[in-house]
């Protein structure tokens, strides 16, 4: 079943890595077969303010299943970041990570690993916090061979929420 997702990361230093990520369903026949429909978004309205980008996240969040946080060197720290985790978290999405700094970018290098940005945030279970790191997957897109794998894990996080 192809699942509405919504990607989440660092625009100004990922954005090669990230769209070589988010296309990749063009060389697997489509959105359907690859498994997912993309709602992400792009950094134009940040010229409106503040309030413009939280009505854009909220927006593009509307009717997504599963967020897609693709973590680079710098991820964790955004604050856009950490507001579409929040409000990701908030409206039940399912939600995974995928590490990208280990892809090539345009000029052939790679990046250093980034911190899990779900280190930010936890919940309470059973009266103890745990960190939402310990509830939501990640996975590397080079090692544990993304291309493949993409749909598989969307689905899993969709399911793991009921959805």
């Amino acid at each position: 079943m192809a699942r509405s997702i919504f990607f989440s990361f660092h625009y100004q230093r990922d954005i090669f890595r990230v769209n070589r990520v988010r296309n990749h369903y063009l060389t697997k026949g489509g959105y359907h077969l690859a498994g997912y429909w993309d709602h992400s978004l792009w950094e134009e309205v940040k010229k409106e303010g503040d309030l413009a980008i939280k009505r854009m996240i909220n927006t593009g969040l509307k009717n997504t299943s599963v967020t897609v946080v693709l973590i680079g060197a710098q991820t964790a720290e955004r604050r856009w970041v950490k507001y579409e985790i929040e409000k990701s978290y908030e409206r039940g999405n399912g939600m995974l990570g995928i590490y990208i700094h280990n892809m090539k970018c345009v000029t052939g290098s790679s990046d250093v690993q980034g911190r899990n940005p779900f280190d930010n945030f936890f919940t309470e279970v059973n009266n103890q916090n745990i960190y939402l790191s310990q509830i939501y997957p990640t996975y590397n897109w080079v090692y544990d061979d993304g291309y493949n794998n993409f749909s598989t894990w969307v689905e899993r996080a969709a399911i793991a929420v009921g959805k």
